[in-house]
């Protein structure tokens, strides 16, 4: 059998859901660049070489601020040549935002696929037409669910189910993002799609008017629907007016950093890298088996020929496995039987 193409590294850079522009390129982020009083010291920072960075930055994005923000703001610290990020947050939204420099580029698509953990507030009463706090009203009603009314709702919206997502989404219609259109007053109308909630329980009711709750779901669940839907099948109208995502795949929010905390490290350390906060590349492939091979199999595989695993206790795999050979990630693979593809091969050192 012949071993497949090595595929381009992954970013998830062109493919977000944003509502606010970021940056123009090669612009410093505002809330990356140094703060010192002289702007000589601003223009010196911005025209730094870039460098070879690989490894994961969990962040803890806060609120006000867009992932593509988030990203250059990161990349800007650490100087990187290539970044991404797996799984978008809205601006409103704070919490785990995985962002991906250099090599770990090659791996967002196993976490964007993972299962993330949302923490979240509905306002009931006012529904809006980008279903958060940050749109215009379209609809109110002054009925109020009870507690009984949302605990016997929700059970209907755990496991598979069919979701039509916001209009202000950067989902596509006929090549157009439906949150350009939206914003044209174009009228967007998006198919229902079926998404995973694997959790979703009621988690307090400070008030009459709000409700928060926890859910944990697969990938393409919009939050934010799930609080249109339930206000318009519990007699009334819901919206979004606080997210937190706490959880993605195997990053938990202990292991969170947040960006001013980023910044602090890069200017306490002369305005360079904080490497400190920097996770191997193979934390993205935390979920998938792990296969050790030899110096030799890993050098046929860097050349983009198959491998054949031998021996009475060689493993039978299928699937994607990360493969390592001297303790270091070395690619990426297909298995199919006792037989390896290689998939995406990795050139970074190993973390110190």
């Amino acid at each position: 059998m012949t071993a497949p193409m090595i595929e381009a590294a992954a970013s998830a850079v062109d493919a977000v859901d944003e509502t606010i522009a970021a940056p123009p390129a090669g612009t410093p982020p505002a809330d990356a660049r140094p703060r010192g009083p002289k702007g000589d010291r601003r223009e010196r920072s911005a025209r730094r070489p870039k460098k070879d960075v690989d490894g994961w930055v969990l962040l803890d994005k806060p609120v006000g601020m867009t992932s593509t923000q988030a990203v250059g703001a990161v990349k800007w610290l650490f100087q990187a040549k290539k970044a991404g990020h797996a799984g978008t947050l809205d601006p409103l939204a704070s919490g785990c935002l995985p962002i991906a420099l250099g090599e770990a580029t090659k791996t967002v698509p196993f976490v964007m696929d993972s299962r993330k953990v949302y923490r979240f507030t509905v306002r009931w009463g006012i529904e809006t037409d980008t279903d958060d706090s940050e749109g215009q009203p379209v609809a109110q009603s002054g009925a109020r669910p009870a507690r009984d009314d949302i605990l016997a709702l929700l059970p209907s919206f755990r496991g598979e189910i069919e979701q039509v997502p916001p209009a202000f989404s950067a989902l596509k219609i006929n090549g157009e993002r439906a949150y350009d259109l939206a914003r044209d007053g174009i009228a967007v109308e998006l198919a229902a799609r079926p998404v995973v909630i694997h959790r979703l329980d009621l988690v307090d009711m400070p008030d009459v008017d709000h409700a928060v709750f926890e859910a944990e779901c697969g990938k393409g669940t919009y939050v934010r629907s799930l609080a249109r839907d339930f206000g318009r099948q519990l007699g009334t109208h819901g919206h979004i007016v606080a997210l937190r995502r706490s959880v993605v795949g195997t990053f938990a929010e202990e292991e969170l950093v947040p960006l001013d905390q980023l910044r602090a490290m890069h200017e306490a350390n002369g305005e360079t890298p904080p490497l400190a906060a920097l996770r191997p590349v193979e934390i993205g492939l935390d979920s998938l088996p792990s296969l050790r091979v030899s110096p030799a199999d890993a050098a046929r595989l860097a050349r983009g020929q198959s491998i054949i695993l031998r021996g009475r206790d060689a493993p039978i795999l299928e699937g994607p496995v990360a493969i390592t050979a001297g303790g270091r990630l070395v690619a990426l693979g297909d298995a199919e039987g006792a037989e390896i593809f290689p998939r995406r091969i990795f050139h970074a050192a190993p973390a110190a």
